[in-house]
């Protein structure tokens, strides 16, 4: 499920490449933390966070359309910041489409700033 709404919510127009194999390398992965949010059996949100020696990464965000502006991005943020400043991890570094106004100003609520830009 949670590759699935990458496709369609994250990746749209750029190729798939959290397929499922990928998403279930990361559950794996003990380095990283998988979060979702359920609600009414079905999956409301989800996130996955890469933690490394000193640099945390935001690989993927997302809340279904119809669950946003809820507080849900920000529970799941809180939730994946958490073990980072606990591990004393001062950086977490993530990516936003450039053509996604709504997940560029939810990160800037959230105190992230732009620190420069990606082709592609």
């Amino acid at each position: 499920m949670i590759a699935e709404l990458s496709r369609d919510y994250i990746e749209y127009g750029l190729g798939w490449s959290w397929t499922p194999a990928r998403v279930l390398a990361a559950v794996n992965d003990k380095a990283t933390n998988v979060a979702v949010l359920d609600e009414q059996a079905a999956l409301a949100g989800f996130g996955i966070m890469h933690y490394g020696d000193q640099t945390a990464h935001l690989a993927l965000l997302a809340v279904r359309p119809t669950q946003q502006q809820r507080g849900l991005g920000a529970l799941l943020m809180a939730w994946l910041e958490k073990p980072a400043v606990v591990a004393g991890i001062e950086r977490v570094r993530l990516e936003a489409r450039a053509d996604n106004p709504n997940a560029i100003g939810f990160y800037r609520k959230q105190g992230f700033r732009e620190a420069g830009r990606i082709a592609g």
